[in-house]
């Protein structure tokens, strides 16, 4: 059962992340992601936890505005779903937030998504992704941070940071390179400590 288990959880990550073709390739990305995911400080149980609520989430989102599925991103961190994109009306935004929120597991919305009427000027996308790309590169290769831990997320050319801090000194380094890439308007940090005591609330 156990196995079985383990099986299935690997899937399950594989069919949120990365699509890889062939169905022995498939399997190999499952084994590879289920591993970083252990190695993370949720652990495989909190990364299928998160997971599960990226799928019903999608689910909501898709079912209510395909627009709303489209425009919005969301990443998850120990059932913290922060959520980000370009809306154009308050409403899509607020009823973003209430279906998050509707799904068992969230324990904390946070609300990054700007609202733009129609018609006003768009979103520099290849240069948010440079400036995504860019960081994340940044904090592979720095031995004092332990990347996995870390999602970065980018829009309009400000950064969004979740994730979980071995201490204050790497949040701090984190945020220091988000802040050091060229083009970086702002720098929003949700990281959370790992000795913060909210974490087992």
């Amino acid at each position: 059962m156990i196995r079985v288990r383990s099986l299935l959880s690997a899937l399950l990550l594989a069919s949120v992340g990365t699509a890889v073709s062939g169905c022995a390739a498939t399997v190999i990305g499952a084994g590879a992601t289920a591993g970083v995911a252990a190695a993370e400080e949720r652990g495989l149980d909190g990364a299928l936890d998160d997971a599960k609520i990226r799928v019903e989430i999608n689910r909501l989102w898709f079912d209510r505005d395909i627009e709303m599925y489209r425009q919005m991103t969301l990443n998850i961190s120990e059932g913290r779903v922060m959520l980000t994109g370009v809306v154009t009306t308050e409403q899509a935004r607020a009823d973003a937030v209430r279906l998050t929120w509707q799904v068992a597991g969230v324990k904390e919305v946070l609300n990054e998504v700007l609202v733009r009427a129609e018609g006003e000027p768009g979103l520099d996308q290849a240069n948010d992704l440079w400036i995504q790309q860019k960081l994340k590169a940044r904090l592979l290769t720095d031995g004092d941070v332990k990347n996995i831990n870390y999602i970065v997320d980018v829009t309009d050319s400000v950064v969004y940071l979740l994730g979980i801090a071995q201490n204050s000194a790497e949040m701090d380094r984190v945020v220091a390179h988000a802040r050091d890439v060229k083009g970086v308007k702002r720098v929003i940090n949700h990281i959370r400590l790992k000795t913060d005591a909210r974490r087992n609330g």
